[in-house]
């Protein structure tokens, strides 16, 4: 009967264990335990917060970037059109330049021909008029007057360089 009186004092031990433990650690170990399971509910909550602010945080930064580039795109496109209607511009400038540059001296080039034909032609007459004089004072002869003539022109030639 021994074993009758050991397992009836260990059931008793037990029990007493199991009442011991129930009403004395069993409520600050499932307090604790509430709130270990709290802390890691608060936590996965807050982690999937993270997580969504991340996507969306993701999402803008990523639309912002495209939003970017859009723009710079957009900035590209207005220089080079800028770029190229300031050539246009500086062509047709350079081109009105050159054009006035030539008629320029176009005009200068009539003007100087002008110059140069009033002044042969005051010489011409100049000339003629002298030779006209050289022909009446002295009496008219064929050969002198051959030679007169002759020399006139030579004269002409030599001032005028032809």
């Amino acid at each position: 009967m021994h074993i009758d009186i050991t397992l009836l004092v260990q059931m008793f031990a037990f029990i007493a264990f199991v009442l011991f433990v129930r009403g004395k650690l069993w409520t600050p170990v499932s307090a604790m335990l509430e709130q270990r399971q709290k802390r890691i509910a608060d936590s996965l909550a807050a982690a999937e917060r993270s997580r969504r602010e991340t996507e969306l945080a993701s999402k803008r930064s990523r639309e912002l970037l495209r939003d970017a580039h859009t723009q710079a795109d957009e900035i590209v496109t207005k220089a080079q059109q800028q770029g190229a209607r300031l050539i246009d511009e500086a062509k047709d400038a350079a081109r009105l330049e050159g054009e006035r540059i030539v008629a320029a001296a176009h005009a200068e080039v009539e003007r100087a021909f002008n110059r140069a034909r009033g002044q042969l032609k005051a010489e011409v007459s100049d000339l003629a008029v002298a030779a006209a004089k050289k022909i009446l004072r002295r009496e008219i002869d064929i050969q002198r007057h051959d030679d007169i003539v002759g020399d006139l022109l030579v004269n002409f030639y030599r001032k005028t360089g032809s």
